[in-house]
C-alpha cells in the first residue's frame, strides 16, 4: 500500500474536453503509479484564478484564500507529490500556473498556514511537453529552481516532443520513460 499522494496541476488552455500532449504524457506516468497511490487532477485554465498582489513590504500580511485559491492550497498541503503538467508556452509556463506559483508567495505569509515547512515535505516533478528539448531547458530551470526556494525535493522533468495533437504519441523515448517516471529515485532525478 502506498501513502503518496500525487497532485497533478495542469496547466494547458486546450479547449475543454481536448486533452494535450502534455496531459496525455502526464495520463501515461500516471498509469504506472504503485497501487494505492492517490491521484488527483486539477485544470487551472477553468479556474477563477485572481492575479497576485505583492504586500510584503507594504501590509505584510495575506487573508486566507477563498473560492478556487483555497482549493488549490487545500490540495497542495495534501499532496506528497506535487505534480505540474505544463506545455512549454513562450518559452516558459502558461500564465494560469504563474499566478498559482505566485501565490506561492502569500501562502508563505498567511497566517496559521505553515506552507513554507510542508512544501519542503513534498516532491515537485513536472511534465512538459514543447517541440524542442533546448527550448524548454529555461522553463525546467525554473520550475526547478521553484523548488530548491522551498526545499522541496527535485523530482525531475519529462519531457515529450509535442506540437500538434497526438505529436507525443510518436515519441517513443517520451512513452517509455514515462512508464518509470514516478518510481526513479529522487537523487537520480535531473
Amino acid at each position: 500500500m502506498s501513502d503518496r499522494h500525487f497532485l497533478f496541476l495542469v496547466a494547458s488552455v486546450r479547449e475543454p474536453g481536448h486533452v494535450g500532449n502534455t496531459e496525455w504524457l502526464a495520463r501515461q506516468a500516471a498509469a504506472a503509479l504503485p497501487a494505492g497511490a492517490t491521484q488527483r487532477w486539477l485544470h487551472l485554465a477553468p479556474m477563477t484564478l485572481p492575479p497576485f498582489v505583492d504586500r510584503r513590504h507594504t501590509t505584510g500580511t495575506y487573508a486566507p484564500p477563498e473560492g478556487d485559491l483555497k482549493t488549490l492550497l487545500d490540495a497542495t498541503l495534501a499532496c506528497t507529490d506535487l505534480v505540474l503538467v505544463s506545455p512549454v508556452y513562450w518559452y516558459s509556463i502558461p500564465s494560469g500556473l504563474k499566478t498559482y506559483l505566485d501565490h506561492w508567495s502569500g501562502w508563505m505569509r498567511t497566517p496559521g498556514v505553515p506552507f513554507k515547512d510542508s512544501m519542503a515535505q513534498k516532491r515537485l516533478h513536472l511534465i512538459t511537453t514543447s517541440g524542442d528539448r533546448a527550448k524548454a531547458q529555461p522553463m525546467i530551470d525554473s520550475v526547478r529552481l521553484c523548488a530548491e526556494f522551498l526545499s522541496m525535493p527535485w523530482a525531475g522533468a519529462l519531457w515529450g516532443k509535442g506540437g500538434p495533437p497526438h505529436a507525443v504519441q510518436a515519441d517513443a523515448e517520451a512513452v517509455a520513460a514515462a512508464q518509470g517516471f514516478f518510481a526513479r529515485p529522487i537523487a537520480a532525478a535531473k
